[in-house]
């Protein structure tokens, strides 16, 4: 049995992640300020006696050195993932992504604690001139302060697994969808519907091309990837992580994250006032982006990830009428994001 912290474990994808790792048997440390992580998606984790929950910021030196001692490694999902609000608030990005990040990790390398995992983002890619995007695709300019905080602490985690013998892993996801689903345009489709299903406004002209991918299938290739196959293992003996060394090969791996396919938002808009039964009125915007920073093509190459063994098991849409149903289940949480 291994100790793992996660951070932004009430989170969406921090608190599937959570129950995944106690699925396996494992110890769970998880810490959340609950900013934007909600109290009932922890029911199930809090009722496994491996679970310790620890009530707080991750900037807090103090947070992280209680949730790290005796860890084994760390699963860093906390973040700000609000990427339209970005610009409004530019210091967000900075201290929630990118502060947040180093301060994990120097905490990790106090405790003697070398292995993370580390939720990054499509949107750190910008917009891409190639589709599907590989891992290694040229990175353009920054179009958005999320992504260029995802992509710093990416660098980061890059430079402590080369100074300190760190093994790192960094998963670039697409738009995540299924139970839990607290933000993004399904929610905000759903939200409008509930409140009119006579018309719905649309962010953009609807010809965006956007991939999605089921939270479980991405938590199945992060557990996969990092936990069982672990690529970037060290195979010599690990120096002390709190002595820098010099550079000894790949210690820092990048996998991207979704389903081989995509959509256009306009369809994704049929399926689910299909699923809730309405027939509004469709008022489009204009142009292919519905704010700054909005990617109006995302379409990763997965073939790195599936190459281990993994493959999604979730259509784009079955995994948008999932999270349909769910929203619908589950009213309380557009009070909670209001």
């Amino acid at each position: 049995m291994s100790t793992y912290v996660v951070t932004g474990a009430a989170g969406f994808i921090g608190s599937h992640l959570t129950e995944a790792l106690l699925g396996r048997g494992h110890r769970v440390i998880g810490v959340d300020n609950f900013s934007t992580g909600q109290e009932r998606f922890l029911e199930a984790a809090r009722r496994c006696d491996r679970f310790t929950l620890l009530e707080g910021d991750i900037l807090d030196p103090g947070v992280l050195r209680q949730a790290l001692a005796g860890a084994d490694a760390v699963f860093h999902f906390a973040a700000n993932a609000d990427v339209r609000g970005g610009f409004a608030a530019p210091r967000v990005d900075l201290e929630q992504n990118t502060l947040a990040t180093f301060q994990v990790l120097e905490s990790m390398r106090e405790a003697g604690v070398s292995r993370i995992v580390f939720a990054s983002s499509s949107v750190a890619l910008g917009e891409p001139e190639v589709f599907p995007t590989p891992e290694d695709c040229p990175i353009p300019a920054q179009t958005s302060l999320y992504g260029a905080s995802k992509m710093a602490g990416e660098g980061l985690i890059s430079a402590y697994c080369e100074g300190y013998g760190f093994e790192g892993y960094a998963f670039r996801f697409v738009s995540l969808l299924g139970p839990r689903y607290p933000h993004g345009h399904v929610f905000d489709f759903v939200k409008q519907l509930r409140a009119d299903p006579s018309r719905l406004r649309i962010l953009g002209d609807g010809t965006q091309r956007k991939s999605y991918l089921h939270v479980d299938d991405c938590v199945r290739a992060v557990l996969h990837i990092a936990e069982d196959v672990r690529p970037a293992r060290p195979r010599s003996p690990i120096p002390d992580p709190r002595s820098p060394i010099p550079g000894s090969g790949s210690r820092f791996e990048v996998y991207h994250l979704g389903v081989p396919a995509y959509c256009l938002v306009r369809e994704s808009a049929h399926w689910i006032c299909d699923e809730l039964g309405v027939s509004p009125r469709l008022e489009f915007g204009s142009g292919t982006r519905g704010w700054i920073g909005d990617s109006p093509f995302v379409f990763l190459d997965v073939t790195k990830a599936m190459k281990t063994g993994w493959a999604p098991q979730h259509s784009i849409e079955a995994s948008v009428r999932e999270t349909v149903r769910w929203l619908v289940g589950n009213p309380w949480i557009f009070e909670r994001r209001t």
